[in-house]
């Protein structure tokens, strides 16, 4: 049997499984749904333990995780046609990210830094109505350049949580991150809905406007899914430059959307 082949059948057999749990709501379905997507939770949870200080460990993020795929097997509609490993994907990594917020793991120190370095491009870009330069910010910040790069480095390892942070639509009751982004939930009533759509826009474009590294590293882990370690082998560069592009990168897209929740584009 071909590879082929092999995957309608792998993929006829998992749509069965979701039509008897979506009719039945069995535990013991449940239960097979969870150790099949165990492995795929445990996935997560390592490639957001790059770069993380070593109080945070890994069973911890694994647990954190296991509400998320708790998350998406109730909420997983098979009729939206969007395979469930990639809509897991989704909820697991929202679900650690929420768990550490909660554990305000991050020093004070360096989410002031973050902030400052934010809110000095999202000022910078609504003057020039462009992206900013990382020459222009160090000099904004009355910084060397080198030293810019340096203090991004400082803080890349929260860069992930904070791409992840959500930014609300409409009401509290609902929220889009660019991780959300590959969804589209018909629950919203219109006008949610339409706010959300326009979020969505304005992360896309922010991605397109990116420097062409940034935008590969963005591409590259979101959507392909690759560690920073495997990037850096595609853009041969190394483990750490990758993540001094990624922060670069989330520094710029978190200011494009907060000027776009102050009405700036």
């Amino acid at each position: 049997m071909d590879i082929a082949k092999s995957q309608i059948i792998n993929d006829e057999i998992e749509d069965a499984l979701w039509k008897d749990f979506e009719k039945s709501k069995s535990p013991v379905l449940r239960d097979k749904i969870i150790r099949k997507y165990m492995p795929l939770v445990k996935y997560v949870a390592g490639k957001v333990s790059v770069g993380l200080p070593a109080s945070m460990e890994f069973d911890d993020l694994v647990g954190f995780g296991q509400f998320g795929l708790l998350d998406a097997i109730n909420k997983y509609d098979l009729n939206k046609k969007v395979k469930f490993k990639t809509y897991a994907v989704t909820r697991i990594r929202g679900a650690i990210f929420d768990e550490m917020r909660q554990l305000d793991w991050v020093p004070r120190s360096v989410r002031q830094k973050s902030r400052e370095i934010e809110d000095t491009i999202s000022e910078l870009e609504a003057k020039l109505a462009r992206p900013a330069t990382d020459a222009e910010i160090a000099k904004e910040m009355n910084l060397t350049e080198e030293e810019y790069q340096h203090t991004v480095m400082k803080i890349s390892g929260t860069s992930v949580l904070s791409l992840n942070d959500v930014w609300y639509s409409g009401d509290d009751s609902d929220h889009v991150s660019i991780g959300d982004s590959i969804e589209s939930p018909s629950s919203l009533n219109p006008d949610v809905q339409v706010e959300k759509e326009e979020i969505k826009k304005v992360i896309m474009q922010a991605i397109n406007e990116l420097p062409e590294k940034e935008k590969m590293v963005i591409v590259l882990y979101y959507h392909e899914d690759l560690t920073f370690k495997e990037i850096g082998q595609v853009l041969a560069v190394s483990e750490s430059r990758i993540s001094q592009l990624h922060s670069n990168a989330n520094l710029h897209l978190r200011a494009k959307l907060t000027n776009f929740r102050k009405g700036i584009f």
